[in-house]
């Protein structure tokens, strides 16, 4: 039932433009995978298709490849106030979207699951174009998720969201909040953190010990930096963010 389509990548999953691979350092341990499929069948008149805009609204973090999936209810990524999943660990220590696709595709609460083609920089948008049955649209909900890379575990996150009232040529809008995965200390050191603003450091991505203070997810209250006092911190104050952190817009256009 469940089909995993996997194309070669490059080791960071960068194959979108020279503009793309310079924003990020050559050490930078982010993976893209390819779109997996469950569901989706049947011929196109019984297909509805959407387009999905993700943009990175922040200053200076780039956004690992987007983890997309569409389905119902029943799915979720997390549940904020409770422990982190391995799979949510992976992508938001190390920009790893594979084990969390994996764990979507293997679930018959989903309906399709995606991966962006390669990092998304500050204020630059990727485009996904998904399909879906008609007959799924009734309970019809999507997640979107990406890891801010120079951070230690943060994620942004749009997390089971209805659209199952969407019309034909409707656009709708969300803002993303981000999430402190509760699974890695915030010490934002070039040792901890994957990110291009860790660079000459480990740039470690995940780590299976889970040492932060609060083994958690919950809304992110932000990074503290150089500028903030934080010595162990590699950040400045550009790499802040507030909320919303990036932007999706779904139309339904088939």
């Amino acid at each position: 039932m469940n089909s995993a389509k996997v194309n070669s990548r490059s080791k960071f999953g960068l194959k979108r433009s020279v503009l793309m691979t310079a924003a990020l350092s050559a050490s930078l341990f982010i993976v893209g995978c390819s779109s997996n499929d469950n569901a989706v069948s049947g011929s196109v008149s019984n297909l509805a298709e959407f387009e999905i805009v993700v943009t990175n609204l922040s200053a200076s973090q780039p956004m690992s490849p987007i983890a997309l999936a569409m389905h119902n209810p029943d799915w979720t990524s997390f549940t904020t106030g409770e422990p982190a999943s391995l799979a949510l660990e992976n992508l938001a220590e190390g920009g790893d979207n594979s084990t969390y696709l994996a764990a979507a595709d293997a679930s018959n609460n989903v309906f399709h699951s995606e991966s962006g083609n390669g990092a998304i920089s500050p204020g630059a948008s990727e485009t996904l174009t998904v399909q879906v049955n008609q007959s799924d649209l009734g309970t019809l909900s999507f997640s979107v998720l990406s890891m801010l890379v120079n951070t230690n575990d943060a994620v942004v996150a749009i997390n089971n969201q209805s659209i199952a009232s969407i019309s034909l040529n409707e656009t709708l809008g969300f803002n993303a909040l981000s999430y402190d995965s509760g699974t890695e200390a915030n010490t934002e050191t070039a040792d901890t953190m994957p990110g291009p603003a860790a660079a000459g450091g480990a740039q470690e991505g995940f780590n299976a010990v889970r040492d932060d203070v609060r083994d958690a997810v919950y809304v992110h209250a932000g990074v503290v930096t150089q500028s903030d006092g934080l010595a162990s911190s590699v950040l400045s104050a550009e790499h802040r963010w507030d909320h919303p952190v990036f932007r999706v817009t779904v139309e339904r256009t088939q």
